[in-house]
């Protein structure tokens, strides 16, 4: 008889994700000691075998649960169903396509689309930037900048990021991409990287999650400012950023909005690989106060 238990153990729970890493890389990545305390994991289990596992994480301003099934969405939809009792009244979803219906009795979901998971498996392709591309950039909003220079932008050029420059990426942020959620705490992996044209951040990639314990990654935050787009600084800086984690990790993932199709023919040509799709939901409960 299926039961639904609260699992405590790594150990535990590494080995039930770890049968398809690149599906479950966000969540073998919060199994490392930055991002355990902030994390509930929930199981069902029949005969003693973990068949699913669905994660809460309260380390951020919103809690997200992440419930990815791979093929087995009916015993994804009974956790999701058997957790009705302790999930919070708002959190963000990130869930296998259809399992969702266990909670619209309860709960308002507001879509925001379908997206796609991917893996770095071919890593030779990291290559395949191409910095002469960026010699006919118009500065744009950027001021003082001389468009030549922008020929040698390679992703050797590209530094790293520390927690000093917190202001600096918020900043960037807020122009290049604000509708990006960004937790400043991640500038404490050292794992972010962006690419500097007069003083001024151009580009910037980071992760959402880095484990070199469970070696494992995310990428994420990955925004150019506007008057650079379309110029291959995403590439750039996602290659360098690549380029670092693979002596550390084994597992280099991402996640991207299925309708971002420049996006994912740049991480194609990067040597990502589509491993799976999920869909994102805002949810907020309908039980009354």
């Amino acid at each position: 008889m299926p039961r639904t238990v609260l699992l405590h153990d790594r150990a535990t729970i590494l080995a039930a994700l770890s049968g398809h890493r690149a599906l479950h890389v966000y969540a073998i990545g919060d199994l490392d000691d930055f991002f355990f305390p902030y994390t509930s994991w929930f199981a069902r289990e029949e005969a003693g075998e973990v068949r699913q596992i669905v994660l809460l994480y309260t380390g951020g301003t919103l809690p997200v649960v992440l419930a990815i099934a791979g093929d087995r969405v009916d015993e994804l939809t009974a956790l999701l169903r058997s957790m009705l009792p302790v999930l919070p009244r708002s959190f963000y979803l990130h869930v296998t396509p259809g399992a969702a219906a266990a909670l619209e009795n309860d709960y308002r979901l507001t879509s925001h689309g379908r997206h796609r998971k991917m893996a770095l498996v071919e890593p030779g392709r990291l290559a395949n930037v191409e910095p002469g591309r960026l010699a006919n950039v118009e500065p744009g909003r950027l001021a003082n900048v001389e468009p030549g220079r922008l020929a040698n932008v390679q992703p050797s050029t590209a530094v790293a990021l520390m927690p000093a420059d917190r202001e600096e990426v918020e900043a960037f942020y807020a122009d290049a991409y604000p509708e990006n959620w960004f937790d400043p705490r991640m500038l404490e992996t050292e794992r972010y990287v962006g690419v500097r044209v007069d003083g001024a951040l151009a580009s910037v990639a980071g992760v959402h999650v880095y484990s070199r314990a469970m070696r494992v990654a995310a990428l994420g935050n990955v925004a150019t400012m506007p008057a650079f787009r379309g110029r291959g600084l995403g590439a750039v800086v996602t290659a360098a950023l690549c380029r670092r984690l693979l002596s550390e990790c084994d597992t280099i993932g991402l996640n991207v909005h299925a309708d971002n199709e420049a996006a994912i023919r740049l991480y194609q040509r990067l040597g990502f690989a589509l491993v799976g799709d999920y869909e994102e939901y805002e949810v907020t409960t309908r039980r009354p106060d």
